[in-house]
């Protein structure tokens, strides 16, 4: 069997771990980002309706300034980040299982939403929706992630196209060509380009997906 990486940041990173390894599967983690906070301010509460929320992070790293925000109905990419957001005391008024697009869809037009986000993120294509973009953490790329080399004939997971062009810039072609990814979205999979194993791509954006797919790919 395949060893399977974990190059997502923590503590995402010890989440998937975990998941990992209750599935039977030898796990490593070699984080290629590192989150840090950013000053930011919370916008008055009366101009929105709603706050969106792609990444759990947001949460996590505000810093403690969500107080005056907690009136607000959250929108959430997925399952961890509604259950990160009822944990900091927010209503839940929609989780979304197909990534941001799928969930603005079932949100009405002209809804007026917070985004509050990293500062590298991707913006939906000509939402109907009013999104204001927060960031309240920045994802920090590591200069010389430690046992790359490690991952030679095995399966890397990639949870974002960042994290595809990140690892395409790290390994060489002769490294690469041995190493078979299992991409949480198509967008991921074209980051990444070519010169692998294999590229699959989950069934969905999350991270249950993710892993059944990177199981696959270590299990043959």
């Amino acid at each position: 069997m395949r060893r399977l990486f974990v190059l997502r940041p923590e503590p995402a990173s010890h989440r998937t771990l975990e998941r990992a390894r209750a599935l039977g599967l030898e796990a490593t983690a070699i984080p290629l980002f590192e989150l840090e906070a950013v000053e930011w301010s919370a916008p008055d509460p009366s101009k929105f309706d709603g706050i969106l929320l792609t990444s759990a992070n947001a949460v996590n790293m505000s810093g403690g300034r969500l107080e005056t925000l907690r009136r607000l109905p959250v929108h959430a990419v997925g399952e961890t980040t509604a259950v990160a957001a009822e944990v900091a005391g927010f209503g839940v008024a929609s989780v979304g299982r197909g990534g941001v697009e799928s969930l603005l869809d079932e949100i009405e037009p002209g809804t007026r939403l917070i985004h509050l986000c990293g500062e590298d993120r991707r913006v939906p294509e000509r939402p109907k929706q009013e999104i204001s973009c927060i960031a309240v953490y920045r994802a920090r790329a590591v200069d010389h992630p430690r046992g790359l080399e490690a991952l030679k004939g095995h399966v890397a997971m990639i949870h974002s196209p960042r994290a595809g062009e990140r690892l395409a810039q790290l390994l060489g072609g002769g490294l690469r060509s041995t190493v078979r990814l299992a991409a949480i979205s198509q967008a991921a999979a074209d980051a990444a380009g070519a010169g692998w194993a294999e590229v699959r791509i989950a069934s969905t954006p999350s991270d249950t997906a993710l892993l059944a797919l990177a199981r696959s790919l270590c299990e043959t």
